[in-house]
């Protein structure tokens, strides 16, 4: 039987998700933006699904911008703002989802002066240190909510108040944080928020991005000015439709789900504490309810990730979207973590259909594989 321990890779497709996305990929077939009966009636769907997503992170359905997922609400968020702004200067954490960071890189080829803002060694970006590195010419500043590898919540609320009073703008990448913890665009202070579907039970392909209409934001996509001017091309409905559906049932149930998953979480961790020399990064750090990140020194990650994947068994090395780097974590990297241990770094995380039977396998399948591809003499198992 497979067991998936990797859910902040992606989530599973809800049912009653499918159920409302299906009659707008098998009966209601017009284009949102024609004004005829059938139009008519894709362009209320969509606009349910922008009332659905708004109220998940408390904003107004006028600042929702659906956009093909996370990655795009990321580059819209930066690109978007400094090409309405003269280069200068931009802040983005050391640990941004690679989504944010590439960006980042390519506004430097831009004229734009980049900085990269390191982290503790418990993976955390303080607002004080944020507060030290800002300049005259500070234009924008880019920290996400909660960290996809280690699962650290950020004080993102302290770091928009320094940002705020310097009078740059705040963007805050919270696709992972979304449906695991409370997300709230206006107490946040944000001016920009990314969001994707697929990490709450939603379709793939579905994003949004929240921001503050007062802002100049430069579209990346030109044409007949969809989505507000901001996202030109024909809306993809049904996805649409399940972002809504998605974000409405996380709305009334990510409180109980969180709570569950903690419990599960400290039961992982005191199985995990089993196997000698385990590492857990930024363990006593506040961090998602479901996430581990952790490593076992002397085991090569994905040499282990390989291994227990042929045992049936989902778990990943770090984040989905840079699997296969033979380079440890850029995450553990900024947070001073020795390369030995960092490539031996494996992401565990749960979700709400995760069992203490899926952690009992994973473990006796961890004292396995680690008798064959580990040290003897390290792991003495008794």
């Amino acid at each position: 039987m497979a067991v998936n321990l990797d859910y902040n890779a992606t989530t599973p497709l809800d049912e009653r998700v499918l159920e409302a996305m299906l009659p707008y990929l098998r009966t209601h077939h017009g284009n949102p933006s024609s004004l005829h009966r059938q139009g008519r009636i894709v362009r209320g769907a969509i606009e349910r699904a922008r009332e659905q997503v708004a109220a998940l992170v408390n904003a107004h359905p006028s600042q929702v911008v659906f956009t093909s997922g996370g990655t795009e609400a990321n580059n819209l968020a930066l690109k978007g703002v400094c090409a309405a702004l003269e280069p200068g200067h931009l802040i983005i954490s050391a640990i941004e989802h690679s989504s944010a960071l590439t960006p980042a890189q390519s506004l430097a080829k831009s004229g734009w002066r980049v900085e990269a803002l390191p982290v503790d060694p418990h993976g955390q970006v303080t607002a004080d240190r944020v507060r030290a590195v800002l300049a005259q010419d500070t234009r924008l500043v880019s920290v996400m909510m909660a960290n996809n590898e280690t699962g650290v919540i950020q004080d993102t609320r302290g770091i928009s108040a320094v940002v705020r009073d310097a009078g740059a703008v705040f963007h805050c990448d919270a696709v992972q944080a979304l449906g695991k913890i409370a997300v709230d665009f206006g107490a946040e202070g944000a001016h920009l928020m990314s969001l994707s579907a697929h990490k709450i039970y939603g379709p793939k392909g579905m994003g949004a991005l929240i921001y503050d209409r007062s802002l100049s934001l430069e579209p990346l996509l030109h044409g007949s000015g969809h989505e507000a001017g901001l996202r030109s091309g024909t809306e993809n409905v049904a996805g649409i439709v399940g972002f809504g559906a998605a974000a409405e049932l996380v709305h009334g149930e990510w409180q109980a789900h969180g709570a569950s998953l903690r419990r599960l979480r400290d039961y992982l961790e005191q199985r995990l504490h089993e196997l000698p020399g385990v590492v857990i990064f930024c363990e006593h750090a506040e961090r998602l309810s479901n996430t581990v990140f952790m490593a076992l020194p002397g085991i090569d990650g994905e040499a282990l990730k390989m291994n227990l994947d042929r045992a049936g068994i989902a778990i990943s090395s770090g984040s989905a979207c840079t699997a296969g780097s033979t380079e440890p974590s850029h995450v553990l990297t900024a947070m001073g973590i020795d390369p030995g241990i960092a490539l031996g770094a494996i992401r565990i995380s749960l979700g709400r259909d995760s069992t203490r039977r899926d952690i009992d396998v994973l473990i006796d399948a961890l004292m396995r594989q680690c008798r064959a591809l580990g040290d003897d003499s390290l792991l003495a198992w008794g």
